[in-house]
């Protein structure tokens, strides 16, 4: 299809996902004809390094050798098939291997093809359970304040990050909202390393008020990625998982975003060496590959959906692409890559540069509130005021700024509101750890210097 002008054509068809259409006027899509690594190139060559890993999703570099593969050979023998009353090899060698690696006692696993359709899958389970257990007062959820777990209904209602939900108020589930970690804000004047989680005092009264009547408590463990990468410390989750014991609530660990060594570990509820009652992946799941996503629970929930046909207690949810043999091919395969051990050594080596890095640069910058890591994860915070923590107004939109100056000079950033972040695939390399920050750091400069600040 020679001589067609691809950013016109786009914009003539597609509305693209979380952007206000109106900013494409200026900057247009970028289209992209092929990615090897953490770059991606567009159809004039040009390459920009995935610092976001698209969207979070790319775990091991795109078109990975070993994943493509996989891939190419598992679309020669079986593209998909009804996963209700049939099964294919891949999917329960997935299950077989994977299970090793979960969180004690996580071992039966429903599928889904997207992070938001197994928050909905993980509700619902939870509800299911105690309606049919005799505890039938049992219908609410609680989630932290900033929270985001997805753009589907049930799962937009436990967010509360107010640029996705406020609109839809009207028609969202009432969430018990329980007041999350802030560590850069933290009203008890303590810091990560110090603190005993004070902040935790308010789950305790909300438990107080609402745990005789909650089924499930959803949590994105250690890290609020959307609401600005904000991290708190393993101490949250040991004190979430007693109070929920104590009121027999479920807790429903979202590591959509987490899972798959993104923060250092293999799970994010690793580093608090305690286990939830379901736990939601995806993302990480396939390497960026293909929609795949998991509800992961525990015999005891499994069996009070255990019965004869006539009690009606089955869990009667199903999704199209449950269970994709494609997916399940990529998944395996980044199971493969993860198995050999090199990503591990890899992450123990370039971890602590990466971040030592990240702070040399921007650490001594006057609109520097705070550099925060887990993981290859690191964020900056920019700030109008250091002392006082004061945020820029978001009506500048400095953190845009910042992408498009970074786009320009090749590095794929996506910043949250005024919070500069990289999380990118496991695989990046130090010299373009350098070149990413300096990048970074430059358009920074830039854009505070351009706006007066």
């Amino acid at each position: 299809m020679n001589g067609i002008d691809w950013q016109k054509e786009d914009l003539n068809y597609i509305w693209h996902p979380c952007s206000q259409m109106k900013d494409y006027i200026d900057l247009p899509p970028i289209i992209i004809e092929r990615g090897e690594g953490i770059n991606l190139y567009d159809i004039e060559g040009k390459c920009y390094k995935d610092v976001v890993s698209s969207w979070w999703c790319n775990l091991l570099g795109h078109c990975n050798p070993k994943i493509s593969a996989r891939l190419k050979k598992q679309a020669d023998t079986l593209e998909h098939v009804i996963f209700a009353n049939f099964s294919h090899k891949g999917i329960i060698e997935l299950c077989m291997r994977l299970s090793k690696v979960m969180p004690h006692g996580l071992k039966k696993f429903n599928f889904s093809d997207n992070g938001s359709s197994s928050v909905e899958m993980a509700m619902k389970m939870s509800f299911q359970y105690f309606q049919q257990t005799g505890q039938t007062q049992k219908t609410r959820f609680m989630a932290l304040s900033d929270a985001y777990h997805g753009e589907t209904i049930a799962a937009l209602s436990a967010g509360d990050c107010d640029l996705y939900t406020k609109i839809y108020k009207p028609i969202l589930m009432d969430i018990i909202r329980i007041k999350a970690p802030d560590c850069y804000r933290c009203p008890y004047n303590k810091t990560r390393d110090n603190c005993d989680c004070e902040c935790f005092s308010d789950c305790i009264k909300q438990f107080e008020k609402y745990g005789n009547v909650t089924a499930g408590f959803l949590i994105e463990p250690l890290l609020q990625g959307s609401a600005g990468m904000k991290i708190y410390p393993p101490l949250y989750l040991k004190k979430l998982r007693q109070i929920c014991d104590k009121y027999n609530v479920h807790i429903i660990a979202d590591e959509i975003a987490t899972g798959f060594y993104r923060t250092g570990k293999f799970f994010a509820f690793d580093h608090a060496k305690t286990s939830p009652d379901i736990m939601c992946i995806s993302k990480g799941l396939t390497g960026g590959y293909m929609p795949m996503a998991a509800v992961v629970t525990n015999d005891k929930i499994y069996d009070a959906f255990f019965d004869e046909y006539k009690t009606k207690k089955a869990f009667m949810h199903s999704h199209t692409y449950a269970g994709n043999p494609l997916g399940a091919s990529c998944a395996l395969a980044v199971l493969d890559i993860l198995d050999e051990g090199k990503i591990q050594k890899h992450l123990e080596a370039v971890t602590p540069y990466f971040n030592a890095l990240i702070k040399e640069k921007f650490l001594n910058l006057k609109n520097t509130g705070e550099v925060r890591s887990i993981g290859l994860i690191n964020a900056i915070e920019i700030v109008l005021d250091k002392n006082k923590k004061q945020s820029f107004d978001p009506s500048l939109r400095l953190g845009y700024q910042i992408y498009k100056k970074a786009l320009k000079k090749g590095v794929l950033l996506r910043p949250l509101g005024d919070v500069i972040y990289f999380n990118p695939p496991l695989i990046i390399e130090k010299k373009d750890m350098d070149f990413v920050v300096k990048t970074a750091y430059d358009c920074t400069i830039e854009t505070l210097k351009e706006n007066g600040f």
